[in-house]
């Protein structure tokens, strides 16, 4: 069975922040989006516009490089950003209180190759790449397995 996929371009960060307000709609508790990309290909600007998108007063969202999570209270649900860049080994995941929330909460997990085997098999992955040749532009590929994915994505791309 092959793994179904949707690819994009997202021409511009304003782009990024409409794509995650869409998808912020369709977001509810045990949801995890996993955010991979290196560094500076718009994962935090993405996730940051998703939890502000569902947030009945904005507030700044830092990035969670330092703290490592960052949870919030949305018109959606409780939404854990968690920045997994500094972990070391998957039993400081679980310190972290992560697997918990992938059933509880909404889930935005950078860096998530650092969870291993504890990576939500229903988990949508979102792979985000710059452009060599336009700085502003991302090409985003969606994959997932679990089939509660294909109904959101449809409603959003």
């Amino acid at each position: 069975m092959t793994t179904p996929s949707h690819s994009m371009i997202l021409v511009s960060p304003e782009d990024t922040l409409a794509l995650a307000a869409r998808l912020g709609t369709e977001l509810a508790a045990g949801d995890v989006l996993l955010l991979e990309g290196p560094i500076g290909s718009g994962k935090t600007h993405f996730a940051r516009s998703l939890i502000q998108s569902l947030m009945q007063v904005p507030e700044d969202v830092p990035s969670p490089t330092f703290t490592l999570v960052q949870a919030y209270d949305t018109a959606a649900g409780e939404i854990w950003h968690c920045d997994l860049y500094r972990i070391s080994s998957v039993d400081e995941v679980e310190e972290l209180g992560l697997i918990e929330a992938f059933d509880g909460a909404i889930c935005l997990v950078e860096w998530p190759d650092k969870l291993g085997p504890l990576t939500p098999q229903s988990a949508l992955t979102m792979t985000f790449e710059t452009d060599p040749n336009e700085t502003e532009t991302r090409h985003l590929t969606l994959t997932w397995s679990d089939p509660k994915w294909t109904h959101k994505l449809e409603a959003i791309t």
